[in-house]
């Protein structure tokens, strides 16, 4: 029995601006990502790929179409529908935003209490192991200040992963990492992905990574296109 849809796109059309100044960014997307799938979504800069990313994370609002996360539709949806959704979700920005008032650990830990599942004594343990996947076990109590443009991107993929989310929308995780960490933080997102049944989305320059992929997709100008 094939399992449903962890993603289901039908028609979707997305544009910015109003009246003379309306211009469509998204057209006619039709997607489906399935549990233990990895896709792949290349496509030059500003092909709608982040406005994809973010109607999918339940950033924006959907204006035509359905849109779909674990059987739930997103349009029209309430607020705590929403907070339910965006719960499963982790997102890797291709900016950090980490909150510079907090700890390396306390990034990741944010994470973790949008989960009332998981006992906080578990915290500091799930979180240290995240940090140490991704090569930072000796930056666990440092201040983003004190961290590099690298380090603070691997703190938001450990903060990301670290509930163990039912999808994984990444935008370019890989541009300010070197090539072994780079490697790292994919095999952490493939194993996710087939050991766990995580779906993953990840939008990419790097031709590196594209071995991970089940599926590659390509955008150009609004419309998706599989390669």
């Amino acid at each position: 029995m094939i399992p449903s849809a962890t993603v289901t796109i039908t028609k979707l059309n997305h544009a910015f601006g109003q009246g003379m100044l309306r211009k469509a960014v998204l057209t006619d997307i039709n997607l489906a990502i399935y549990p233990s799938e990895i896709v792949i979504l290349t496509g030059p800069s500003g092909s709608g790929k982040t406005t994809l990313l973010s109607l999918i994370g339940g950033l924006r609002s959907v204006q035509e179409g359905s849109l779909k996360l674990f059987n739930q539709e997103l349009r029209g949806c309430n607020k705590k529908q929403l907070t339910q959704v965006r719960n499963q979700i982790g997102f890797i920005f291709q900016h950090h935003n980490l909150l510079k008032c907090l700890s390396a650990y306390g990034n990741v830990r944010m994470s973790l209490k949008l989960h009332p599942e998981i006992p906080k004594y578990e915290y500091r343990q799930r979180a240290v192991a995240i940090l140490d996947a991704v090569g930072l076990s000796d930056r666990v109590d440092y201040y983003p200040e004190n961290l590099s443009g690298g380090q603070k991107q691997r703190v938001a993929i450990a903060r990301a992963l670290v509930a163990q989310p039912k999808l994984i929308l990444a935008d370019e995780p890989t541009s300010s990492l070197d090539s072994k960490t780079g490697r790292d933080v994919i095999d952490i997102i493939q194993r996710l992905a087939k050991e766990e049944g995580c779906s993953v989305l990840l939008v990419t320059h790097d031709d590196r990574i594209l071995y991970i992929a089940d599926r590659i997709v390509h955008m150009e100008d609004g419309r998706l296109q599989d390669r």
